[in-house]
């Protein structure tokens, strides 16, 4: 016990001792949950619109004041032929480009329809099909305001009509920060638990220390623990730094309860650490370790539904999420700070990552071994 704590006493100077590893742990969390939350917004909006009005009706403009006035759309360009508007588009001054006809309003009153054309820059495909969706549901809202003006009803209508309210669940407001920042907040986690700790064990590669230490009687286990234990605590810290500015923030706190999440967190540590031993035992240099582990990290964000939703990933990426680690602790920190789940509810993803836990580990031990 006593060599432990030694070697715990060693790693743990050694850490605060490097002024950049204290900023990567404590300085790089504040910065991307100030920075990021706010970056990665799922709302479109300012989509540039550019309006070739053939018509100069009441009608058109009206059309136009209420897309211009929904917030989404700015409107860039007000042309008389569609070449000036496929000009800006062209030009990348316009993102959408919205034709009505001449005779737009004769006909919808005279044919009770009439037929608008879109045309959407698709360079970006996620603006344009959300651009497109929002043009939609506001040209469809315009033709019931328009069709209500028309109806003459009776104090009593006769026709059956059906009302529709919604509520949403869990969060009410649709706030997107309630969804992106406990996910940050795992990535983070990952990369101070996980890379940090690879970066440490092969830092003493290229030094030489720990060729130092594998001459001495310190045990294997010894000497393993006392490289993981330290960034496991630091991970848990880094957690908890990361709540804290949460709170103060965006004013998040779990529904759940935070021993759900910091049981969790100890043992999805567990398996990145191991993780972070094994890819130390492959690399000889910090480049390398630092090549692997931004490789595997950009697989861990995309495929972890941080931003795209698993269920719409086509079949074969989603039984690459299935060995996922990130994916799992992303689901079930949301479960926990906007569904209120306990321990009973997550058990599924505890027994797969200390599954992980296991399988990393003794992967790693046993690679270290047959190198040393």
């Amino acid at each position: 016990m006593s060599t432990l704590l030694f070697l715990l006493q060693k790693e743990f100077r050694q850490i605060f001792r490097d002024p950049a590893i204290l900023r990567i742990i404590f300085v790089m969390p504040m910065i991307q949950l100030l920075v990021l939350p706010w970056a990665a917004d799922y709302e479109m909006k300012n989509i540039r619109l550019s309006v070739v009005d053939h018509d100069h009706s009441t009608y058109s403009r009206q059309l136009v004041h209420k897309i211009t006035s929904s917030g989404y759309f700015r409107l860039d360009t007000y042309s008389a032929a569609f070449p000036d508007a496929m000009k800006e588009v062209e030009e990348d001054r316009a993102d959408l480009i919205l034709e009505i006809p001449a005779d737009f309003e004769r006909t919808l009153v005279r044919e009770n329809e009439a037929t608008l054309f879109m045309a959407l820059n698709a360079i970006n495909g996620v603006k344009a099909n959300l651009g497109g969706a929002y043009l939609r549901t506001i040209i469809q809202d315009y033709n019931r305001e328009v069709r209500m003006k028309w109806i003459q009803l009776p104090r009593f209508s006769p026709v059956t009509s059906i009302e529709i309210t919604s509520q949403n669940w869990f969060n009410p407001l649709l706030n997107y920060k309630y969804f992106m920042v406990p996910g940050i907040l795992v990535i983070l986690v990952t990369m101070v638990g996980s890379f940090l700790a690879t970066l440490n064990i092969v830092k003493e590669k290229e030094v030489g220390t720990i060729e130092q230490i594998n001459v001495t009687p310190i045990r294997k286990y010894h000497f393993i623990l006392g490289k993981l234990i330290p960034f496991w605590v630091l991970g848990l810290l880094v957690l908890t730094v990361g709540f804290f500015l949460s709170w103060v923030i965006y004013g998040i706190v779990p529904v759940g309860s935070f021993v759900t999440v910091y049981v969790f967190a100890a043992i999805y540590l567990l398996a990145v650490l191991g993780l972070g031993l094994l890819i130390s035992t492959y690399a000889y240099t910090q480049q390398q370790a630092m090549l692997i582990s931004f490789f595997m990290m950009m697989v861990f964000i995309l495929l972890s539904g941080l931003y795209t939703s698993i269920d719409s990933m086509p079949e074969w990426a989603q039984w690459i999420t299935r060995l996922n680690p990130v994916a799992y602790f992303i689901d079930v920190i949301r479960l926990v700070v906007l569904k209120g789940a306990g321990l009973a509810d997550i058990k599924r993803q505890i027994v797969i990552i200390l599954g992980f836990a296991v399988v990393l580990n003794s992967w790693a031990v046993l690679s270290y071994r047959k190198r040393t």
